[in-house]
């Protein structure tokens, strides 16, 4: 029995991030990764890139001889998600599908 890995754009990466940080409150990266199903090694970067862009944000607690790293996503990326990925997200749904049919609003995606 083989396993398909289905792609995931980054986009929805994203959004899975800032829903499960703000489900969650705050987490640790390995528990961030492991809710959103990712790949730390490969992923790390998406994280890196929505701290520098102050979607979410990093607090280091030292805990002994180690040093625990939390995330929580801030209001900058709740507006972002609210505003920007979930009209996204209805546009042009993870099925592919579009959820209104008659809807033809060819290519209009602004970056």
């Amino acid at each position: 029995m083989t396993t398909s890995k289905k792609y995931r754009d980054r986009i929805y990466i994203v959004k899975d991030i800032i829903l499960t940080l703000s489900e969650y409150g705050q987490l640790n990266q390995t528990s961030l990764f492991s809710f959103c199903g990712l790949n730390i090694s490969k992923h790390k970067q998406i994280l890196d890139n929505l701290e520098q862009n102050e979607i979410i944000e990093r607090k280091e607690i030292a805990d002994g001889k180690r040093t625990i790293t939390l995330f929580k996503v801030t209001n900058k990326g709740m507006n972002f998600c609210h505003e920007i990925l979930e009209p996204y997200e209805k546009l042009f749904p993870r099925s592919g599908k579009s959820s209104d049919s008659s809807l033809n609003l060819g290519c209009i995606l602004f970056i």
